[in-house]
């Protein structure tokens, strides 16, 4: 019910759907369905619609002043939380594919550090564990934002790709122009959905499906196909600079950027555990 009373409060304050959304961090939708519950479970209007925006009624000022209230009992209510942060215990569930996993461990690292009675579980997966059952508490997503609208989507980061050759593999076979010697190459590809990886589309759409000749479904694993010169594959900048044996083939593209989003659902967005991952996020 907190849910659906801050969310009607925060269209009290603006004045419409869209800016209370945007400040709440979550979709329209959801905003527009805790209104309805709450004006289905009291019986009465807390709105009149008008084009331009939303007018309260006697009852929805009366539910903005009860907001306000609660709102400071709330806060007063996390600073004691957080005087007791011994007191947050038991696993803490992050979801995130095996790329993304080195860009969380210094969050992990220092998260178990503050809070020791805790136990981190990560779980690299190609699947999307739901959040709405609870699989995870925190989950890591690449490519388009995220558009669930009971999830609450922030970015995180973004990882700029390229496309690189071992020298073995330039040593037998040249190095390639991009935009004309494609079909006479060997590329690494990773199985999976190519719209989740802008550059995986971009492998699909220019590159002969014949010359794919390895695909594996972890990029662990075509990092390693990569090294040993197996073919021509996508890679992280920052970790292809690592291997100095790595010959890039052109400059990053900026359409291979991959965002990173990190979505929680809404119901523990707010929770005293989820806030302390998310605050050092």
């Amino acid at each position: 019910m907190w849910n659906e009373i801050q969310s009607a409060a925060e269209v009290a304050r603006l004045g419409t759907i869209s800016g209370a959304a945007e400040a709440l961090g979550v979709h329209r939708a959801t905003i527009n369905r805790h209104i309805e519950t709450l004006e289905r479970d009291l019986g009465a209007k807390l709105f009149q619609r008008h084009a331009r925006g939303y007018v309260t009624t006697d009852l929805g000022q009366e539910l903005l002043r009860i907001a306000d209230a609660t709102a400071e009992q709330m806060d007063h209510l996390r600073i004691r939380a957080e005087g007791h942060a011994s007191q947050i215990s038991g696993d803490i569930v992050i979801t995130a594919i095996d790329v993304i996993a080195p860009l969380v461990m210094p969050v992990v690292q220092k998260f178990t550090a503050q809070y020791p009675a805790t136990r981190t579980r990560l779980l690299t997966s190609q699947s999307l564990l739901k959040l709405e059952y609870g699989e995870a508490h925190v989950a890591f997503r690449v490519g388009p934002k995220p558009s669930d609208p009971d999830n609450v989507v922030r970015h995180y980061k973004t990882i700029q790709m390229g496309l690189y050759a071992s020298e073995a593999y330039v040593a037998r076979n040249g190095l390639p122009d991009i935009n004309s010697d494609l079909d006479h190459h060997h590329f690494i590809s990773e199985a999976g959905d190519a719209e989740r990886a802008p550059f995986s589309k971009w492998l699909a759409d220019l590159v002969p499906q014949e010359r794919i000749t390895f695909v594996a479904n972890q990029m662990q694993v075509t990092d390693a196909a990569l090294r040993a010169g197996i073919g021509i594959g996508f890679a992280p900048v920052p970790d292809a600079g690592a291997h100095s044996d790595l010959v890039p083939i052109g400059a990053p593209d900026p359409d291979w950027q991959v965002p990173v989003w990190i979505v929680t659902h809404v119901d523990l967005h707010r929770s005293i555990k989820g806030q302390a991952v998310l605050n050092m996020l």
